[in-house]
């Protein structure tokens, strides 16, 4: 599974705003509907249903919501870099900065998992992180994405 299976240069968005996690939530439902034609309200209600079960803020500004969504033929991407960063319930009480939306069908089973371990492990790299941070627009950071995928292979 690699990240260009999940992630196209469209689905990437450059100083997203939001004030909460749960708008930042809402926006990327909203763009997540665009991409993928089902209901925004449906995507909105699994992400918030998955931060029920524990936060998908996993540290050092970064969180990784996903969900499955039953009319989904395939794996979803979007990527979001939020300014300014918000409070997203993090394990570690840190803001959020970085957002890698997965939605997955809910036959994806052992592919969800890989997804959601393909883009922990690159968004674990400190050095990927900082300049995901700085890059100026989506094609760069869409480059960072995909090219950071062969050095991170399972």
């Amino acid at each position: 599974m690699e990240i260009s299976d999940l992630l196209n240069s469209e689905n990437i968005y450059v100083g997203l705003r939001a004030t909460s996690k749960k708008q930042a939530l809402q926006e990327l439902a909203h763009r997540a509907a665009d991409m993928t034609g089902l209901h925004e309200r449906a995507i909105f209600d699994v992400l918030l249903e998955r931060e029920r079960l524990g936060t998908t803020g996993v540290g050092k500004g970064i969180a990784i919501p996903h969900g499955k969504l039953a009319d989904l033929k395939r794996l979803h991407g979007i990527f979001a870099r939020l300014d300014p960063p918000v409070d997203f319930d993090s394990v570690d009480d840190q803001p959020v900065d970085l957002i890698f939306l997965l939605l997955a069908p809910e036959s994806a089973g052992a592919d969800h998992l890989k997804a959601l371990a393909r883009v922990s492990r690159l968004l674990r790299d400190a050095e990927v992180c900082d300049r995901l941070r700085n890059s100026a627009d989506g094609d760069a950071i869409f480059t960072l994405l995909t090219a950071g995928t062969a050095t991170h292979a399972a």
